[in-house]
């Protein structure tokens, strides 16, 4: 099973590459590899995430991933990455 990535977390991936790259692009690269390589980890353990309640009756979780949250659902035997955002924005 790999984890699935959804057209809103693909956009995210795409929004804060473009706004680290402005800055820093060797960094930006850095981030986008970090980020697109955590979810490999949920193959294993999909359930290693932080339930987030507030999404019953779906299981929704979240991970930490350097400063960015990377939120997923587990459906069956699937796993979708949802959003990702960097924890400084307000949200």
């Amino acid at each position: 099973m790999q984890p699935q990535w959804t057209s809103k977390a693909l956009a995210d991936l795409v929004r804060l590459h473009e706004f680290l790259a402005a800055v820093n692009k060797p960094a930006a690269a850095r981030m986008l590899k970090s980020l697109m390589a955590a979810p490999a980890s949920l193959v294993a353990n999909p359930r290693m995430g932080e339930k987030l309640d507030e999404f019953e009756p779906r299981e929704v979780r979240r991970i930490l991933v350097g400063h960015y949250e990377m939120r997923y659902e587990i459906a069956g035997s699937a796993v979708y990455i949802l959003r990702v955002w960097h924890t400084r924005e307000k949200r």
